[in-house]
């Protein structure tokens, strides 16, 4: 393991129990985005909004929840024996300051912090919100080269326009991307 992902590793259950102190994605330490700039090869960002959903509100309580479910996790693969955190500095980074009474103003935050993350060399994995994240997510980090994204869900999120015209919303923003 290199000497700088040392600081980057997960809390232990051995030191604070699982279910003690503040929750970070996976007990990772916290940092803030200055650090993160050069330190941090991975960052785990919550993106607590749900402003584009049309139904089922609630996808803004996400980031918060995984936190907490994910305090079971561990440093080492049970089966095969990989340590993933000694591969890379990995943090929680947080999450994007959004504007829960403005879809655009938020699409804009969340894009401008991205962009931030992408010109740093800091690779995102996010948890949300509602899909419509992943617009603002995906040109953000946009540039010259291919770019990739898991996205779990049971449709393709590809409507051109819901409820009177409306083209931002949980259910658009790959229609937008393409």
């Amino acid at each position: 393991m290199e000497d700088k992902h040392k600081k980057y590793l997960p809390r232990s259950g051995a030191d604070i129990p699982r279910f003690a102190g503040i929750p970070t994605f996976m007990r990772l330490p916290h940092v803030d985005m200055k650090t993160a700039m050069s330190e941090v090869d991975v960052g785990m960002i919550g993106v607590p909004w749900d402003g584009g959903t049309t139904n089922r509100a609630g996808a803004r309580h996400g980031p918060r929840q995984m936190r907490d479910q994910s305090t079971m996790m561990r440093n080492v693969h049970h089966v095969t024996g990989t340590m993933p955190f000694h591969s890379a500095s990995c943090s929680d980074l947080g999450d994007v300051p959004v504007n829960p009474v403005d879809l655009m103003d938020t699409i804009e935050r969340v894009g401008e912090f991205y962009m931030e993350l992408h010109k740093a060399g800091v690779i995102p994995l996010t948890a949300g919100g509602d899909h419509l994240i992943a617009l603002p997510i995906m040109r953000g980090i946009a540039g010259e080269q291919p770019m990739g994204m898991v996205h779990f869900d049971a449709h393709t999120d590809t409507w051109d326009r819901y409820f009177g015209g409306h083209k931002y919303t949980h259910g658009t923003p790959f229609r937008r991307a393409i």
